[in-house]
């Protein structure tokens, strides 16, 4: 039988062990916790195993850790790099976890050039010479004109440096906009409050910002009114500061409108707006606000033009061909308009 002096003892050695113990939790703030917890929290387990003194409890973005303090240091350390890895990546591999357990650095340390990297873990870089143009110029300058034919990237990567900027919070929030305008046919009446009346023009904004940010958490970002998705019209009266600031598809915007967008700019703001000199579906009556901003601000210090062309496409091999094929129609085409003049 155990004496008063035992239960003493136990009593001391529970009391100094409770004493040891300590409880934290650990919010994984601004990534998709099921890329940090793995496939069936497979990435859970494996940190259990590495950290057998330790217990883990994981509910929503909250990890609950209960352990040493110094066992309890050195996990938080490896957990916020492991946090940053997926920000920065978009993925978590076991490899990763074990190089950050350790102290190393994962194979996957940005490379040059990388702008960010996709949901698939893909890098988004320039992937031609132009591109990377867009990229410098960006770097160098507030405003940023990027002008070429469909498929050349310049709406693709101008998100992926707004998500960059967001990511690094050198910018607050990142506003997409479009012009309204109706690709040559008709839609019609379209049913539906006013977000689904204007999200077929911003779909292909959407379609880029979900190959680059996890959906729950763009999600809370757009309710958070942190990314912010409006046709070119809701931009009046507002100034835009602290913000990466992209209009797309310029071209088809009047000379009014693009006037009323540039002026908006605030503090601490950039802009990238643009467009397709061969895809302008204004009337043919109406002059481009693109077309006209381009001569009007071409020698404005501060503001950058890149142009793009059929090299720097990087869609299908097939779109080259296609564009290339409408550029010597449009060709001939005003050729035999101007000897008919004649």
């Amino acid at each position: 039988m155990l004496g008063k002096s035992d239960f003493l003892c136990i009593f001391a050695l529970v009391f100094y062990i409770r004493l040891n113990v300590i409880e934290k939790h650990i919010v994984l703030e601004d990534i998709d916790p099921v890329v940090f917890y793995g496939t069936g929290n497979a990435h859970l387990q494996m940190l259990r195993a590495l950290y057998p003194k330790m217990r883990i409890v994981a509910r929503d973005n909250v990890i609950r850790i209960l352990g040493d303090e110094e066992q309890m240091a050195h996990f938080e350390e490896a957990t916020e790099r492991m946090r940053q890895h997926v920000l920065k990546f978009n993925s978590l591999k076991e490899e990763d976890i074990l190089d950050i357990v350790k102290g190393h650095r994962t194979k996957d340390e940005v490379p040059e050039g990388v702008v960010c990297y996709s949901m698939s873990g893909r890098a988004i870089k320039a992937r031609s010479e132009n591109q990377q143009r867009l990229i410098d110029a960006y770097n160098d300058n507030d405003m940023v004109f990027a002008v070429g034919p469909a498929g050349t990237g310049k709406t693709y990567l101008s998100i992926a440096l707004a998500v960059k900027a967001l990511k690094e919070k050198t910018a607050k929030k990142i506003i997409l906009s479009r012009p309204a305008v109706e690709a040559g046919e008709k839609l019609g009446f379209l049913p539906g409050d006013m977000k689904d009346k204007i999200d077929p023009y911003l779909q292909p904004l959407y379609d880029a910002l979900e190959d680059m940010l996890p959906q729950v958490k763009l999600q809370e970002m757009m309710e958070r009114h942190v990314i912010q998705i409006a046709p070119l019209a809701f931009m009046r009266g507002r100034t835009l500061s602290d913000a990466v600031v992209i209009l797309d598809e310029a071209q088809n915007t009047t000379p009014q409108q693009i006037r009323m967008f540039l002026t908006r700019m605030g503090w601490n703001t950039k802009m990238i707006i643009t467009g397709d000199m061969t895809q302008i579906d204004l009337p043919r009556t109406q002059r481009s606000g693109l077309v006209e901003a381009l001569d009007i601000l071409n020698d404005v210090e501060g503001i950058g033009i890149v142009e793009l062309n059929r090299k720097d496409i990087v869609r299908h091999k097939l779109v080259t061909r296609i564009v290339n094929a409408y550029e010597k129609f449009d060709k001939t085409n005003n050729s035999n308009e101007s000897i008919n003049k004649d």
